[in-house]
């Protein structure tokens, strides 16, 4: 791994004004209001661990993996700071130096490799119902006791009988007028596997031919909010060259979740960019141009509204649209799925749909989701204060925390895929 060294962290942190005005919106602050847990307290200390004044102890080390990266701060920033960027390259030298659970390296060792994940989610799958209880009314399961990690009475994702990957040939026909590739996100391969059956019945109805690329790999989020670069380079450059060898023979790659959207579209030529690894960091941006959230290119790239307004069907269930943070904050991604919903839905607007869920990534997770729970307690008040039958967001890192928190609040919303409820809204008769 190029660039071993401390990362410029003085740099960003010069040029910090300390206006505060990543304040009042920071997840973190939101919950534990101390100036070290807020954006510019973040900034300041890392410019002084990168000039010796901080040592990289256990309560730094805390301090920094207290972030959920939800990017609020760079959104308000007048100055266009990067402090989720700087956040994720001090969780690189704490992976260095006080390595990473067995937990989170078994966890990214599956995820480098496809087959390997596809066994253990099978073996899972058969045996899921002797640790878990099947919720499908609120879209998973809980463990029926403790285990390590994983507190008890917590909703998990379910696992679906068969990946979307394995599902589907890889090409499939549908009129052979345009043709785009699929990559579908581990969430949605595994668990929430209805997003990518509703995908292909949308493409379906529009006559769009899919490619469903069978090597693709996880995006490497995980990895890289935790620090693990090494899975990082691994997958990011695995996945450049293999989609390197079908971008000319497709119109795009939609993706139907943000955060891998948001990874391959931004992060990974940031990633590259701070290794100089500029040629990989090249080829990265060269991909985004055919690289959209499904949404997103449905709504601007074909004929979907218009073919959902003049379906005629109003659904019974109304809608409150969830931002989640990296479609809306880091790809301005927000008004489309909005757009293609409408047509056939009442949407019921959340007093703060931009405000994050507390999803956080796999610390967040684990060992601190203490924070990811009081952070999910509030969106799930304003969720059920909206009146919403349904919560919907493109995001299923958004959906999994989501779906936890109106459960632990006992609020009566199901979480589904804006593409779940497009292809629903396709397939009803008028009344």
């Amino acid at each position: 791994m190029e660039n071993s060294g401390k990362f410029h962290f003085t740099s960003v942190s010069d040029e910090c004004i300390k206006c505060g005005k990543c304040i009042p919106g920071c997840t973190i602050h939101l919950i534990n209001p101390d100036e070290t847990t807020s954006p510019r307290g973040f900034i300041d200390l890392l410019g002084a661990y990168e000039r010796g004044e901080l040592e990289l102890d256990k309560n730094a080390k805390d301090i920094f993996e207290s972030c959920f990266l939800c990017t609020h701060c760079t959104d308000v920033c007048p100055n266009s700071l990067p402090t989720d960027m700087v956040i994720e390259e001090v969780r690189r030298d704490i992976a260095d130096t006080f390595g990473i659970a067995w937990f989170k390296r078994a966890f990214f060792l599956l995820l480098r490799h496809r087959r390997l994940m596809d066994w253990m989610m099978k073996l899972g799958y058969t045996f899921r119902t002797c640790g878990f209880q099947d919720l499908p009314e609120k879209g998973g399961m809980t463990p029926r006791f403790k285990l390590p990690i994983i507190k008890s009475g917590r909703l998990l994702p379910s696992l679906g009988k068969t990946s979307f990957l394995n599902k589907y040939p890889e090409n499939v026909p549908h009129g052979g007028r345009r043709r785009v590739a699929i990559f579908i996100g581990c969430l949605a391969n595994y668990n929430y596997t209805g997003i990518g059956d509703s995908l292909m019945e949308i493409l379906e109805e529009l006559g769009i031919d899919a490619f469903i690329p069978k090597e693709q790999k996880c995006c490497s989020a995980p990895a890289y909010f935790t620090g693990d670069f090494y899975t990082v380079e691994t997958l990011s450059k695995q996945n450049i060259e293999y989609f390197e060898s079908f971008i000319d023979e497709v119109e795009a790659i939609i993706i139907p979740e943000a955060t891998c959207s948001a990874m391959i579209k931004h992060d990974w030529e940031v990633f590259f960019r701070n290794r100089g690894m500029d040629e990989w960091a090249e080829r990265a941006r060269k991909l985004n141009e055919k690289i959209f959230m499904a949404t997103e290119w449905l709504a601007e790239q074909t004929d979907l509204a218009e073919r959902l307004a003049a379906k005629g069907v109003t659904m019974p269930q109304s809608v409150t649209y969830h931002d989640a943070c990296h479609a809306r904050k880091v790809q301005g991604i927000w008004q489309q799925p909005r757009s293609l919903l409408s047509q056939n839905y009442e949407i019921k607007e959340m007093s703060d749909p931009n405000r994050c869920c507390g999803f956080g990534g796999v610390t967040m997770q684990t060992e601190k989701y203490h924070l990811a729970e009081a952070a999910g307690k509030p969106k799930a008040a304003m969720i059920d204060e909206s009146g919403a039958q349904i919560v919907s967001a493109e995001c299923s890192a958004c959906r999994m925390q989501i779906s936890n928190s109106l459960h632990q609040a006992d609020v009566d919303v199901v979480f589904k895929n804006p593409v779940e409820l497009i292809a629903e809204a396709l397939k009803a008769e008028p009344s």
